[in-house]
């Protein structure tokens, strides 16, 4: 079985929060499409962001992570840890045994923050909302792992 889950981003009293929407991927539809409907977010809305950051293998079921900004329900958004991370135990053995909510939206911001630098396409989206991707900014930008 294969989830689609997205990461919502938003900045609520100058801090960023998240919550996390997830859907099964039935037959037929691209995972994306799926994305942008758990996200509520429209062409309309200015500044729309939905990218695919993660993905990982739990319970049975491939999960498919995106993040997406600007949440346009942030009702029951928590707190984002931008520093929780967590790794592998070996070379060869690259899944983390747990991974948790925290985890997975840290790295989706993170991810966000890296492709604020190096993807025009998402430059260009992050003018329409600074007040958010000015928090994100703050952030280590990054892919996975540990940066120091």
């Amino acid at each position: 079985m294969t989830i689609v889950e997205v990461v919502l981003l938003s900045a609520v009293g100058g801090a960023l929060r998240y919550r996390t929407v997830s859907a099964p991927l039935p037959p037929g539809p691209h995972p994306d499409d799926l994305a942008l409907h758990l996200s509520g977010l429209t062409l309309c809305t200015p500044g729309a962001t939905l990218h695919s950051t993660s993905w990982r293998y739990a319970d049975q079921a491939v999960l498919l992570t995106y993040a997406a900004l600007p949440d346009p329900a942030p009702i029951g958004a928590v707190p984002l840890a931008p520093d929780r991370m967590v790794i592998g135990g070996a070379a060869l053995a690259p899944s983390p045994p747990r991974v948790d909510a925290d985890a997975v939206a840290a790295h989706a911001a993170r991810h966000l923050a890296l492709l604020a630098t190096t993807d025009p396409v998402v430059a260009a989206a992050a003018t329409a909302q600074p007040h958010l991707w000015d928090l994100l900014a703050k952030l280590p930008a990054g892919l996975a792992g540990a940066l120091h």
